[in-house]
């Protein structure tokens, strides 16, 4: 008899073990007993490269920040001077209820080119044969270009700058802030047009020496 007391009060708290765990539910704010976190998620609207004439009127699209479902407010660092050539850069930044952060980038180029360099299309690849890497080129706007890897060198692959060609056949590397945070610019460029066209330029960062670099499009 109390073996069959025993077997029916171990029944008993098996079917309350499994009913406990059957109440645990999964939703999307908590796993079991754990609160989920839902990191920030920042999408830009408009387009990640912006491009104004010099003078003209610039509005921010902004952003779209969400926790989860949830629209979060962001806050914006940075400004843009239409009046003034240049490369500005707009930092979007959010954080959740957990102090997690999140952030996001536009670069807004204010620009001013003449009728025969916006006829150009510089667009293309461009070796460096001195190293075996290469540059491309997208043209964004009227004599604006954004180039990837513009030292042609090992370090710099990921590297992406805005070039301005604002007169004739003339290229600069206008002064940015790159990826790493540091300043790149460029000095002593020329570019000849041709079959191949080809150009040459230094690239001024602490990153970077000193020498000329030659390029040939491909």
């Amino acid at each position: 008899m109390k073996k069959n007391i025993l077997l029916f009060y171990s029944l008993v708290t098996l079917l309350i073990v499994a009913c406990n765990k059957n109440d645990i539910h999964n939703t999307d704010e908590e796993v079991g007993i754990s609160r989920v976190t839902h990191f920030p998620e920042l999408t830009l609207k408009g387009d990640r490269y912006a491009n104004v004439v010099l003078g003209s009127a610039f509005t921010d699209p902004g952003i779209t920040a969400k926790e989860g479902a949830t629209a979060i407010t962001y806050t914006t660092t940075g400004s843009v001077n239409t009046n003034v050539q240049g490369v500005y850069i707009l930092t979007y930044s959010a954080v959740n209820k957990d102090g997690f952060s999140a952030s996001i980038i536009r670069t807004v180029t204010v620009y001013s080119t003449d009728a025969g360099a916006a006829a150009n299309d510089f667009s293309g690849t461009y070796l460096r044969t001195a190293t075996g890497f290469a540059s491309s080129w997208t043209k964004l706007a009227p004599g604006v270009y954004l180039v990837t890897n513009p030292g042609g060198a090992s370090i710099g692959t990921n590297t992406s700058v805005i070039v301005f060609n604002p007169t004739g056949n003339n290229i600069h590397v206008p002064s940015q802030s790159i990826s790493d945070g540091t300043e790149m610019t460029s000095s002593d460029e020329i570019y000849t047009p041709g079959s191949p066209a080809k150009y040459v330029w230094k690239i001024i960062n602490d990153s970077y020496g000193t020498g000329l670099r030659t390029f040939i499009k491909q």
